[in-house]
């Protein structure tokens, strides 16, 4: 009798593909895990805390720093950094709400912090990319000169009586809240192109080696303006989520935006000098943030311990980072 033998599937290419999905995604799959750790824990405490009415609101109306982490997370892959992101979302929410109430169409009223947000960071760009500028200090520059421009011209006053249709927060997409909506579909696009269209891979290149992307033909100084000017229209973005969660927008910049934002950025995976990250990570970043600042409320800690918490968060993943870099030094020496 014939002995029949049977080849079973080896081993081998499960586990690289495991191997692969750890080293290119093992930050988000962590922040993923931190997330589900924490809706377990406080929701045993406090189920209010996983019900659906709070972790729609939580997550809705956070999700404008998802989307504005989008574009900060493209801007620090190429080893930059923008401070002045908060000032720039609370003049862009100035400028969305007077074009709506002036009686213009709503859609001008959208499109324009869009606009307005990728232009000014053109300016932001050209400093850094063509006047040699550190980043650190003409963002620096760009929100003083933002906060001092919004209150010196509007006086710290509130836009009121908004049209309905221009509250673009309070609107749903198949029974989804439209920020919800927003958020999921930026990330996933973001995520994509920077993985596989050409000039999202040559972010990673730009901040991981300049010299080697100008060699390979990459225009390093445009593609700088080019990415501060995608900031800012994610920013812009953010700004019609932000600005339309309430029936008036007070013509201030928020208090410590521009921290949350950047800290979303670092702690999803992005490092502070450059070349890795993906925008998945800023996102679940934020998500974190958002129900962390929940949780502390429902177990009844101070939610001025959020700050001390992400301060914490933020050493310890850029240490981590210096430790992982100095680690492949070593191991390519």
């Amino acid at each position: 009798m014939t002995e029949i033998s049977y080849d079973f599937p080896q081993e081998a290419p499960r586990t690289n593909r495991l191997r692969r999905i750890l080293r290119d995604y093992g930050h988000e799959l962590l922040v993923a895990l931190a997330i589900l750790v924490l809706l377990l824990v406080v929701g045993a405490i406090n189920p209010r805390f996983v019900s659906a009415r709070n972790m729609t609101s939580v997550f809705s109306g956070n999700a404008y720093i998802a989307v504005a982490a989008i574009g900060m997370t493209m801007v620090i892959v190429t080893r930059q950094i923008d401070l002045s992101v908060g000032a720039l979302i609370g003049v862009l929410a100035t400028i969305s709400g007077t074009i709506a109430v002036s009686g213009a169409p709503i859609w001008v009223a959208w499109a324009a912090p869009v606009v307005c947000g990728a232009l000014i960071n053109a300016v932001t760009g050209v400093l850094v990319a063509y006047a040699g500028i550190p980043s650190i200090v003409v963002s620096l520059g760009m929100m003083a000169i933002l906060q001092g421009g919004l209150i010196s011209v509007t006086g710290g006053a509130w836009i009121s009586d908004l049209p309905p249709e221009f509250l673009l927060a309070k609107m749903t997409v198949l029974g989804f809240p439209m920020p919800l909506v927003w958020a999921l579909v930026l990330t996933i696009a973001a995520a994509a192109w920077m993985k596989l269209a050409p000039f999202g891979r040559s972010l990673y290149l730009v901040g991981g080696n300049a010299e080697a992307a100008r060699a390979v033909g990459i225009p390093v100084r445009r593609r700088i303006v080019q990415v501060f000017m995608i900031h800012g229209a994610f920013a812009g973005l953010a700004t019609l989520l932000f600005a339309t969660q309430l029936q008036v927008i007070q013509s201030t910049t928020p208090p410590n935006l521009e921290l949350l934002i950047i800290t979303a950025s670092v702690i999803g995976g992005v490092s502070i000098l450059g070349g890795t990250g993906t925008v998945i990570g800023s996102s679940l970043a934020a998500v974190l943030f958002a129900a962390i600042g929940s949780a502390l409320i429902f177990v009844n800690v101070s939610a001025y311990w959020l700050r001390a918490f992400i301060g914490v968060l933020i050493l310890l993943t850029v240490l981590a980072d210096v430790i992982r870099r100095h680690r492949e030094v070593a191991k390519g020496a």
